[in-house]
């Protein structure tokens, strides 16, 4: 039967005690000095677990010369009388301390290998050796973690801390089913001395889950290290292969690297090649380690109908008051284990008196705010504001926009429910090309899809991702599309002439490859589960076999006079005080809805600089400054009744 903590302490004192009497009593001999063992520390006490006085020997093969060694070592430290019979037997009251000459001289079944490097006391720094004039003259002293685990004194190793850290405990008592499957198969990898396991898969955080199930079903205490905290310096990484090889044999320990760059490998194999004990390395499906011998296990990522399950666990009996919604939540959030968990426990603190419908809106937001971490560091958020009142288009085009809305809204019950996507690989993304001149209404557009469909608009700057050398432009595109895949937030890549042309004919390598990476983006984009949209204001340089892989091609023109007092008419907003604002003689005007915003805009901060309400002059002279922007006169044609 174990012992408590406290009583198991208070044995271990005891048992160490027991072990530094006949150490001390072979110095006395040694000094000429008659024996005096205390009766009552000649037993040691059985424990159950083993004093750490006991495990020491086994776990690192000491000699029995080697245990006392370090007993000698460690009585300098507890116990005054070692280190005044030190002095006594090398003759020097300063010398208080242990060497190996003085344990070759003193203690039984001496061996002179022990000084050895290869040996278990230098090779696991067990004692470590200080600066002196021989090797045999040394001054010993013993490891401070040693010293603190034969006293069975909680302590770790001070040079692992800040790079190695236990995993914290998960939310739950036991992994879901598809984590633990993965899990049951990497642990039974990790049995083997040694073993090198790599876990892969799209979830950060069910990979760790999956890592610290693996270890504990071989009886491992979970540890993490960030691959990126390797050292890069030969000399710094092979010490921390050894130091952690001591400890994960002192507190039964496994390790799991989390590897986030494929440049973090080579320092990797490095620290690898050092370590000879179990270790369970981590990374996304994407950063695959070359050169990394080892078993691979894939954790898959839960469907929607695991997902939903997670969450009516997660929330408990609030599932109950916000099933429709919840559904919802869980099928356009792609969000891992660890992270619905999370926002379970935001949503536990709603107030007591949200009703229903409330919660179901909470639960969306907050699932929103999380799918979006990861995303918001590539790309630029907008926030949607305009509504379906704020976009002046053609009928036509409105149409367009709203069916885009339906298949969005609908792509979960379409594709999953009714079996599309079980049937058909390709074509099954909601993407669509904004094409027209600048100010035309394009990204308002989308702002209204984002305002209409409750999601997330990113803007990405596509001519930003494009490089020049070969394979980074997919990267940069891989990076956006794998972030924004939790969120399924809608994607508006900007400047889509920066990567499309009339590319069909391959004239060089370039083309070749500047085919290949428009391809990717369009394969992704096909993929993709939300929303994405190429904006450009050359439709015509776009090659016809590309604009056949989109699902809708949107052309936005530019407004007539009719259109464009509908724009004025909506463009200030409500509060804004006017006077006298014709919006048919604005309309004479001919711009685009971005210019008339800005125009707006202008002449708003000029009434309300004078301390009036807006007016056609204010409109006047906001016109000119625009205009002059543009580098196009402002004809009286177009002005013409204004003032």
């Amino acid at each position: 039967m174990s012992t408590d903590a406290a009583s198991w302490q208070t044995a271990n004192q005891a048992a160490l005690l027991a072990a530094l009497s006949p150490v001390f009593a072979a110095l006395r001999r040694h000094i000429g000095e008659p024996e005096s063992i205390d009766p009552g520390t000649q037993f040691a006490p059985l424990l159950d677990p083993p004093s750490a006085i006991d495990r020491l020997p086994a776990i690192f093969g000491l000699s029995p010369f080697e245990s006392a060694v370090l007993l000698l070592c460690a009585g300098v430290e507890l116990d005054g009388r070692f280190a005044e019979a030190c002095a006594i037997a090398q003759g020097d009251p300063r010398k208080c301390y242990a060497t190996f000459g003085l344990a070759l001289a003193a203690l039984p079944d001496a061996h002179w290998s022990a000084l050895s490097r290869n040996r278990p006391l230098r090779h696991w720094r067990l004692v470590e050796m200080l600066p002196g004039d021989t090797l045999a003259s040394a001054p010993l002293r013993i490891d401070e973690r040693i010293l603190h685990l034969l006293a069975g004194v909680e302590s770790s190793d001070e040079r692992l801390d800040g790079l190695i850290a236990a995993m914290p405990p998960a939310y739950w008592q036991s992994p879901p089913s598809w984590i633990a499957d993965a899990a049951a198969f990497a642990a039974r990898a990790l049995a083997a001395p040694g073993s090198r396991v790599l876990l892969t898969g799209r979830s950060a955080g069910d990979r760790a889950v999956a890592a610290a199930e693996a270890l504990r079903r071989n009886g491992l205490r979970p540890y993490v290290l960030q691959a990126a905290d390797i050292p890069v310096a030969t000399f710094e990484r092979t010490a921390l292969a050894r130091q952690w090889s001591r400890e994960a044999r002192l507190v039964e320990a496994g390790l799991c690297v989390q590897l986030a760059d494929a440049a973090e490998t080579r320092p990797l194999l490095g620290l690898l090649a050092q370590i000879d004990v179990p270790v369970l390395v981590e990374s996304d499906e994407n950063v695959v380690p070359a050169g990394l011998a080892a078993v691979r296990v894939a954790v898959p990522s839960p469907s929607a109908a695991e997902r939903r399950a997670i969450w009516a666990d997660s929330i408990g009996p609030l599932a109950a008051r916000i099933n429709g919604a919840l559904d919802a939540v869980a099928d356009q959030f792609n969000l891992d284990t660890s992270a619905i968990y999370s926002v379970s426990a935001s949503l536990a603190l709603q107030d007591a008196e949200t009703d229903d419908d409330g919660l179901g809106r909470a639960a969306w937001r907050i699932g929103r705010a999380h799918a979006r971490r990861s995303l918001e560091q590539l790309a630029r958020r907008i926030e949607p504001k305009a509504d379906w009142d704020s976009l002046v288009l053609p009928e036509a085009q409105t149409r367009t926009l709203r069916q885009i809305a339906m298949h969005v809204r609908n792509r979960i019950t379409v594709l999953e429910r009714w079996g599309f996507a079980a049937r058909y690989s390709r074509g099954l993304g909601v993407t669509a090309l904004f094409s027209g001149a600048s100010g035309t209404g394009k990204t308002m557009a989308a702002e209204v899809l984002a305002h209409t469909l409750d999601l997330d608009l990113f803007q990405i700057d596509l001519a930003g991702l494009v490089s020049k050398y070969i394979g980074e432009t997919e990267k940069n595109l891989r990076r956006v599309f794998d972030a924004a895949e939790d969120s399924g937030a809608i994607l508006l890549f900007d400047e889509a002439d920066a990567l499309f042309g009339k590319r069909s004919e391959v004239k060089d390598s370039h083309d070749r490859y500047a085919n290949l990476e428009v391809s990717y983006l369009l394969q992704r984009m096909e993929a993709y589960r939300g929303l994405a949209i190429l904006t450009t204001n050359m439709r015509h340089a776009i090659d016809p076999a590309f604009l056949r892989r989109l699902r809708f091609l949107v052309e936005f023109p530019f407004p007539d006079v009719a259109e464009r007092a509908r724009i004025w008419q909506r463009v200030l907003p409500a509060a804004t005080p006017q006077a006298n604002l014709d919006p048919i003689r604005l309309a004479q005007l001919g711009v685009a809805g971005g210019v008339i915003r800005n125009i707006a805009m202008h002449a708003a901060f000029l009434a309300a600089d004078a301390a009036e309400p807006v007016r056609m002059s204010h409109m006047l002279a906001a016109a000119r400054t625009e205009y002059a922007k543009l580098e196009r006169p402002l004809g009286r044609a177009e002005t013409a009744g204004w003032i």
